[in-house]
C-alpha cells in the first residue's frame, strides 16, 4: 500500500481535555472562628434567590460562648461601673480639698492670727498703762510682771498660729494634695484596667454573638451555586457531618456570562501555546470557538491522579452562551501552527531510529529505504524538509522491510505523534 507525495495544507492541534468554569467566582466562606461541622448544605448547581438559606453550621457550642462571654461581660462591666463611682469620688476630694477645706483652714487661722494679734496689742497696751501708773505709785511691780508676762504669752500664742500656717500652707497643703492625687491617679488605673477588661469581654461576647448569627449562611444575590472541588481527583469535600474551618471557601456562585475551560497541557507542548490562539470546544451541546487567554508558569505536580505527568493549567475563554455550566467536560483543540503548500508525509510511512529518519520509496518493483528531513508534524502528516520529491510514492507500511535490531530501536510516527499528544487537521491543496 503506497502514497503518493503530494503539497498540501497542514494544521497542527494540541487536542486536551477540559473542564468548563467560570472566570469570575463569588466566594461564600465560613466566617465562625475553629472548626465547626456542617449541619446542612444546599445541593451543588442549585439556582437560589437573595436570602436563601445556603449553609447552616452546627451552633451548639458558640451559644454556650455567647451565654458563658454574656455573664462574664456583665461582671466586667459591672466592676467598671463601680470604679467609675470611685474615680467621681477621687476626683471630688482632690477639688474638695483644694478649693474648699484647705482655703476654710487657712481662713480660720489667719482668723485666729488677727485675734492673737489683736490680744497681743491689748496686752501691750496695758502693759504700758500698768507702767505709767507705776510711775506715779498706783501699780505695783508685781502687776507690771504680770502684765508682762500676759504680753509674752500673747506674743506665743500669735508666733504658734503664724507657725501653723506656714505648716499648713507649705508642708501639709502639699502632703495632703498629694496623696488624694495619688489615690485618684489609682483609681484611674484600676478604672482604666476595668474598662478595658469590660471592653474586651464586651467584644468577645459581641463576637460570639456575630458568629451565632454567621452559623447560618444566606445568599446575598441571585444565581447558581456550586460546591468547589479540593482537587480535580476528589469529590466536593463539603458535605453534612463535614468539620469546615474559618475562611475555608464553602460554596461559589459563579458568573455564567464569563465561562472559560480549564485544561492541562503536557510539558512537552507548553512552550507552543500562546496567547490568543484560536481553539474550537467540543461540548455535548455543540461546538464553540474561543481562545487561549492563560497559560501557567509553573507546572502543577505530577501524581498518580495526573498519571504522572507534569501539565500546565491552561485556560481558554469562551464567548457569553446560554447552557454553559461549571463542571462540563469539554474537548479542547488549539491551533498552534498553520502550514500552506508543504510538501506532506503520512506518518505511517516514517520509521525513526537512532540512525536518523528513513521511510521506503517505491522505484520501479522495488522498495529502497530512502533517509528524510521532517519539519513540523501532527499525527498524520509530517513536512517534508528534505530527501523526497513532489510524486514520489512511499510505502505506508515501512515495517514489513524493516528488521529492528537492539542498535536500531524502531519508534513509528504514530507512537511518535501519541508521545506528543497533536492531534492533525490536514488538508491537500
Amino acid at each position: 500500500m503506497t502514497h503518493r507525495i503530494s503539497r498540501g495544507n497542514l494544521v497542527v492541534t494540541i487536542e486536551e481535555q477540559g473542564i468548563l468554569e467560570s472566570e469570575e467566582n463569588y466566594e461564600i466562606k465560613s466566617k465562625v472562628r475553629g472548626r465547626n461541622a456542617v449541619l446542612w448544605i444546599v445541593e451543588s448547581g442549585s439556582y437560589v434567590k437573595k436570602g436563601d438559606e445556603l449553609v447552616r453550621l452546627d451552633s451548639l457550642f458558640i451559644q454556650e460562648q455567647v451565654d458563658e462571654r454574656t455573664k462574664y461581660a456583665n461582671w466586667s462591666q459591672s466592676g467598671a461601673d463601680s470604679s467609675a463611682a470611685r474615680l467621681a469620688r477621687a476626683k471630688l476630694a482632690v477639688e474638695e480639698y483644694d478649693h474648699g477645706r484647705f482655703r476654710t483652714e487657712v481662713m480660720s487661722m489667719k482668723k485666729d492670727i488677727a485675734v492673737s494679734k489683736s490680744a497681743l496689742q491689748s496686752a501691750r497696751d496695758r502693759l504700758k498703762h500698768s507702767k505709767m501708773m507705776a510711775s506715779s505709785g498706783f501699780v505695783s511691780e508685781l502687776e507690771i510682771e504680770e502684765r508682762q508676762f500676759a504680753v509674752e504669752q500673747a506674743a506665743l500664742a500669735l508666733e504658734l498660729k503664724e507657725t501653723q500656717l506656714k505648716v499648713l500652707e507649705d508642708f501639709t497643703y502639699k502632703e495632703q494634695l498629694q496623696t488624694l492625687k495619688g489615690d485618684l491617679s489609682s483609681i484611674a488605673a484600676t478604672h482604666e484596667a476595668n474598662v478595658e477588661r469590660a471592653m474586651a469581654d464586651t467584644s468577645r461576647r459581641d463576637r460570639a454573638v456575630e458568629e451565632l448569627q454567621y452559623c447560618i449562611l444566606r445568599a446575598d444575590r441571585d444565581g447558581l451555586v456550586i460546591h468547589p472541588n479540593a482537587a480535580q481527583w476528589e469529590t466536593a469535600p463539603i458535605a453534612e457531618g463535614t468539620n469546615v474551618y474559618k475562611d475555608q471557601v464553602l460554596l461559589l456562585m459563579p458568573d455564567l456570562e464569563k465561562m472559560r475551560v480549564k485544561l492541562g497541557v503536557h510539558e512537552s507542548l507548553v512552550k507552543r501555546l500562546k496567547i490568543g490562539q484560536e481553539t474550537r470546544v467540543t461540548l455535548t451541546e455543540g461546538t464553540l470557538d474561543g481562545s487561549v487567554s492563560e497559560v501557567a508558569s509553573i507546572a502543577k505536580p505530577a501524581g498518580w491522579w495526573t498519571g504522572n505527568q507534569v501539565r500546565y493549567d491552561t485556560y481558554v475563554s469562551l464567548p457569553p452562551g446560554e447552557g454553559l455550566r461549571p463542571g462540563m467536560s469539554a474537548e479542547v483543540e488549539i491551533k498552534v501552527a498553520e502550514y500552506e503548500d508543504v510538501l506532506l508525509i503520512p506518518v505511517a510511512a516514517v520509521v525513526e531510529s537512532e540512525n536518523g529518519t528513513f521511510c521506503w520509496v517505491k522505484d520501479s518493483e522495488e522498495a529502497v529505504r530512502r533517509e528524510i528531513t521532517l519539519g513540523d508534524s501532527n499525527n498524520v502528516f509530517s513536512i517534508v524538509a528534505d530527501g523526497l520529491s513532489e510524486g514520489d510514492e512511499v510505502l505506508l507500511n515501512p515495517s514489513a522491510f524493516e528488521q529492528p535490531t537492539s542498535d536500531d530501536p524502531e519508534v513509528d510516527g504514530s507512537n511518535k505523534s501519541e508521545q506528543e499528544g497533536a492531534t492533525t487537521e490536514a488538508t491537500k491543496s
